[in-house]
C-alpha cells in the first residue's frame, strides 16, 4: 500500500509527554502591505517606471516590500529573520525578506517574473491559487525542472482572476515553504472598490529552540528524537524550523521519540506543541506592526496562511465582513461580530470593516494552541498610539464559511450531470510503525489520478477519514464549487476555493470544469501530509508537458 521508494516516511515513533515540550524553530515571515494610490498603512508607494517593476518603499517601522508593475525579478538567497529583539533566525527567501516581496499586479495584464537562485538547492515558484497555463505552475518534474543553484528560470502568464494569492516553492516545499520560500501576490480587479486602508498578513508558526535542529535537508519540517526536553532556546541557531534530524530519528515531517516510554501522538496534536511562535508579517508578539486607521476609514485586511497550522482569529471592537475567500467574491456578505474566523493553511480571507470605534484593538488568535497569544496584531486609532490594547478571553464560535451570504445563481449544483466523479478517502495510516497520509488508501506517486478531458464537468467527493489530522486540500490550476458539507447544501453564497479545509469525518462535495489542460496537482496544504503521501494529480487525456526531465535535478515535487 505504501510506495517506500518515492515518498518520505512519517515515521511515527512512540511519544511521552512529561510536561512542556520545549522545541526547535527556524523561519518565517509576513507583511504589512499597502496600496498604490491608497494611504496602505506604513508604506508609501512611488510609481513604477514603465513596465519595470517598481518598489514601493517601506518606512522604518516595516521592513516588507509592495512590487507594482508586469516585469518582476525574485532571487531566491538566504538572509535573517529577526522576530523579535530576542528570536533571530536564518532563513531561505525570495528577495531577502520572508515572506518575500508582495507582487501588486492589474486584472487583464500579462506579468514576467524571472527567479534567480543564489541557493544551494533547487528551488521553484508555485503561484498558489492563480490559474495560470500548466508549464507556469512552477512543479518540479511535472510542470517544469527545479531551477538549479547559479541558474534561472523565467514565469509568464495572463492575471484574468483578480483577488489575494501566494506565491512559494514547491520544490521539497515541506522543507523550503517552511524555511521562508513564500510571498503574496495580488491581482487588483479592473472595477475594484475603493477602500482607505489595504493590509496585507501573512501569517506562519515556528519553533523557539533551534539548537535542537539538525542540519540535513533531507527530512520534512519535524523529525525528532526528544531525549532532552530541558534545552533552553538558541536565537541566533543557522538552522531551519523545517529540517528536523535530531538524534536517531528518521528524515521525516514529525517525528519524535522523547524517552523511553511510550504513547503515540496524531500529527494534529503534536503539532501545536512544537511551532510555539506564531507570527504575522515575519514579527511574533509585541513586535508585530501596528495597523494604523483613522476614524470612519474603510479598512481591507488580506489574510494568507503560509503555515502549518490553522488560526481562529478574532477582530475586537468592531464588526466585520469577510468579503471573499481564495481570493474569490462573497456575495452579499453580512456583518460578523463575536465570531472566529478560521485560516487554514493554504487559505485566504479578505476581511472589511469601517474603523468605528477609536481606540486600540487586537486581531487576535483566540485557538487553545501554545502559541496563540503570540498571534496579536495592533490596530490602533490615530490619537490612540499610547493606549495597549488587551487580549481577550473566553470562548467563541467559528463562522461556517458554507452558511455565510446570500445565496445566488452558480455555475455548479448538486442536480447537474457530471462528466466524471470521483471520490478522494483521506487518511492516516499505519503498516509496522510507518505512518502515511494516504488518498484512497495509496501514497504518491501510486496515488489513483482524476483522469478528466477537456470541457469535462468534474464532481469530486472529498471525506476525511483521519482519526484527527485536518487535511486542507489544495487543486492546482483551477476553482472549485463547494457543493456541499456533510450531506448538507451549501446555504449561503456560492463557494468558490482552491483549497478547502475538512476536519475529521467531515465529508464535502465540490465541483469544477476541466478548462485548463496540464498535469495538476491535488494534495493536501499541510506540506508535511503531501510530502507523506496525501497528494494525486488531475491529468488531462493527451496532454503532454513542454519539458524533459533532467535527472541531474533531482526534482522534488512534494
Amino acid at each position: 500500500m505504501f510506495n517506500k521508494k518515492h515518498t518520505k516516511r512519517w515515521i511515527a515513533l512512540p511519544i511521552v509527554l512529561t510536561g512542556a515540550l520545549v522545541l526547535s524553530a527556524c523561519s518565517n515571515n509576513t507583511q504589512q502591505m499597502n496600496h498604490q494610490g491608497h494611504d496602505m498603512g506604513n508604506m508609501t508607494s512611488t510609481k513604477p517606471v514603465g513596465d519595470q517593476a517598481k518598489p514601493m518603499s517601506a518606512s522604518s517601522e516595516s521592513n516588507m516590500e509592495v512590487l507594482t508593475g508586469n516585469t518582476f525579478t525574485l532571487t531566491a538567497k538566504e538572509s535573517m529573520l529577526h522576530l523579535d529583539d530576542n528570536t533571530m533566525k536564518n532563513v531561505w527567501t525570495y528577495n531577502g525578506t520572508v515572506p518575500g516581496p508582495q507582487l501588486r499586479v492589474k486584472q487583464g495584464e500579462t506579468i514576467k517574473v524571472v527567479l534567480k537562485n543564489e541557493l544551494p538547492e533547487p528551488v521553484t515558484i508555485h503561484w498558489h491559487g492563480v490559474p495560470v497555463p500548466n508549464n507556469m505552475d512552477g512543479i518540479p518534474g511535472i510542470t517544469q525542472n527545479a531551477v538549479k543553484p547559479g541558474e534561472s528560470f523565467t514565469y509568464q502568464f495572463k492575471v484574468d482572476v483578480p483577488g489575494t494569492y501566494w506565491y512559494h516553492s514547491h520544490q521539497n516545499g515541506v522543507v523550503q515553504v517552511d524555511k521562508g520560500l513564500y510571498g503574496s501576490l495580488v491581482v487588483e480587479p479592473k472595477d475594484q472598490q475603493p477602500v482607505d486602508k489595504d493590509y496585507t498578513l501573512v501569517l506562519d508558526e515556528w519553533m523557539k529552540n533551534d539548537r535542537m535542529a539538525g542540519m540535513s535537508h533531507g527530512g520534512g519540517h519535524a523529525g525528532m528524537n526528544m531525549t532532552n526536553s530541558n534545552s533552553t532556546s538558541n536565537s541566533n541557531s543557522n538552522t531551519s524550523h523545517s529540517n528536523m534530524n535530531m538524534g536517531n530519528s528518521s528524515n521525516s515531517h514529525s517525528n519524535m521519540n522523547m524517552g523511553s516510554s511510550e504513547m503515540p501522538m496524531s500529527d494534529a496534536e503534536m503539532m501545536p506543541l512544537m511551532y510555539t511562535i506564531f507570527s504575522a508579517n515575519g514579527k511574533t508578539g509585541s513586535a508585530i506592526q501596528p495597523l494604523k486607521v483613522k476614524e470612519g476609514e474603510k479598512v481591507r485586511i488580506r489574510l494568507v496562511n503560509a503555515g502549518f497550522l490553522s488560526h481562529k482569529l478574532n477582530l475586537q471592537g468592531h464588526e466585520y465582513k469577510i468579503v471573499a475567500t481564495d481570493g474569490q467574491p462573497i456575495n452579499n456578505p453580512p456583518l460578523v461580530s463575536g465570531q472566529l474566523l478560521n485560516i487554514a493553511p493554504g487559505e485566504r480571507y479578505d476581511i472589511e470593516f469601517i474603523a468605528n470605534n477609536p481606540g486600540s484593538w487586537l486581531l487576535e488568535e483566540r485557538s487553545s494552541n501554545p502559541g496563540a497569544k503570540s498571534l496579536t496584531v495592533p490596530i490602533v486609532y490615530e490619537g490612540y498610539e499610547n493606549v495597549a490594547p488587551k487580549s481577550e478571553a473566553g470562548d467563541l464560535p467559528l463562522v461556517d464559511i458554507t452558511k455565510y451570504g446570500e445565496a445566488a445563481k452558480s455555475n455548479f449544483s448538486l442536480d447537474d450531470k457530471y462528466d466524471v466523479e470521483y471520490t478522494m478517502d483521506l487518511n492516516t495510516e499505519m503498516s509496522n510503525g510507518e505512518m502515511a497520509f494516504t488518498i484512497n488508501g495509496k501514497t504518491y506517486p501510486n496515488t489513483p489520478p482524476l483522469n478528466v478531458k477537456k470541457g469535462d464537468l468534474v464532481k469530486v467527493k472529498l471525506v476525511n477519514k483521519s482519526p484527527k489530522d485536518l487535511h486542507p486540500m489544495h487543486l492546482h490550476g483551477h476553482f472549485f464549487q463547494v457543493l456541499s458539507k456533510n450531506g448538507k447544501p451549501v446555504s449561503g453564497s456560492p463557494l468558490v476555493k482552491d483549497t478547502l479545509n475538512l476536519l475529521p469525518g467531515e465529508e464535502y462535495v465540490v465541483a469544477f470544469k476541466a478548462d485548463n489542460p496540464g498535469n495538476w496537482m491535488f494534495h493536501c496544504h499541510d506540506l508535511g501530509h503531501a510530502a507523506q503521501g496525501m497528494m494525486s494529480e488531475v491529468k488531462y487525456a493527451g496532454f503532454k508537458p513542454d519539458f524533459t526531465i533532467d535527472p541531474t535535478v533531482n526534482n522534488m515535487p512534494e
